[in-house]
């Protein structure tokens, strides 16, 4: 690529880079296992978990603290925590939330009413929120894993204006064909679905053609 003074500049290659957002819904399992998968997969992750986020993964999970050895106990391979950068949600002037910081997909798992809502009218006052608002600036892939139900007026009315916005809204609502014999299955199946709306290849049981089904 040329520069403006006729240089030629090498771009460096990076590995695709998503912005993980966890707030406080329940459903840590999911956020846990999509963290590990894309980490596996040799994808740089920065994330970001909100106050209640926090109390989610402890009262879920046992996690008192947000790093890498709690998070991920089951990878071994250290180079994965090289991939993980960890973001304050109180720090709005990280790099994430920045439009010039380039990423593949932003995905909030799970995402609480409080946080949808807050994304929906724009409200960024915390990193988690001021993130997603900048994905959909920037006409990037935002995906909302929303886990509540039932869904009141509100909550309806943000995901239209959501959606309108360019986000994806993902409620964690799994599928029972593949007939799952543990929970794990059932997570698996939600975590596989974020990933194919992020582009990301996996090898979790989430198509309906591995239990010989037709449409």
């Amino acid at each position: 690529m040329a520069s403006g003074n006729g240089q030629v500049v090498k771009l460096e290659a990076r590995p695709r880079r998503f912005v993980l957002g966890i707030s406080g819904a329940a459903g840590a399992a999911y956020s846990l296992r999509l963290l590990e998968q894309l980490l596996v997969h040799g994808h740089e992750v920065h994330l970001v978990v909100s106050d209640y986020g926090r109390r989610l993964l402890f009262d879920e999970a046992g996690i008192t603290h947000v790093e890498f050895a709690s998070l991920c106990p089951t990878i071994a391979d250290a180079r994965a925590a090289t991939r993980l950068v960890i973001h304050p949600n109180k720090d709005v002037g990280a790099s994430i939330a920045s439009g010039s910081f380039l990423h593949d997909g932003m995905v909030v798992l799970p995402c609480s009413s409080n946080s949808l809502g807050a994304i929906a009218t724009s409200s960024g006052s915390n990193l988690l929120t001021r993130a997603a608002m900048v994905t959909l600036k920037e006409r990037r892939r935002l995906i909302l894993c929303h886990r509540e139900t039932p869904l009141n007026h509100i909550d309806i009315i943000n995901y239209q204006n959501l959606s309108l916005a360019g986000a994806v809204i993902c409620p964690t609502n799994p599928g029972f064909y593949l007939k799952p014999e543990k929970i794990e299955d059932l997570v698996d199946f939600m975590v596989g679905k974020g990933m194919d709306l992020l582009g990301v290849g996996h090898g979790l049981r989430t198509r309906w053609a591995e239990v010989g089904g037709k449409r």
